[in-house]
């Protein structure tokens, strides 16, 4: 039996294919910079800022 190209199968092939690993690459170069030790200082600053009294 011979698969049916159909829009749904497009779609999904594509998904699957192109776009998984494009938004998997984007998660890992924000948790790359999240955990990047230079931005350390900016991070330890942002997250005081609710406790500030000005």
């Amino acid at each position: 039996m011979k698969a049916i190209l159909t829009l749904d199968n497009l779609a999904s092939s594509l998904v699957t294919t192109i776009w998984t690993p494009v938004f998997v690459a984007i998660f890992l170069a924000i948790i790359a910079y999240a955990f990047w030790p230079r931005n350390k200082a900016a991070f330890d600053e942002a997250a005081s800022l609710p406790l500030r009294e000005e």
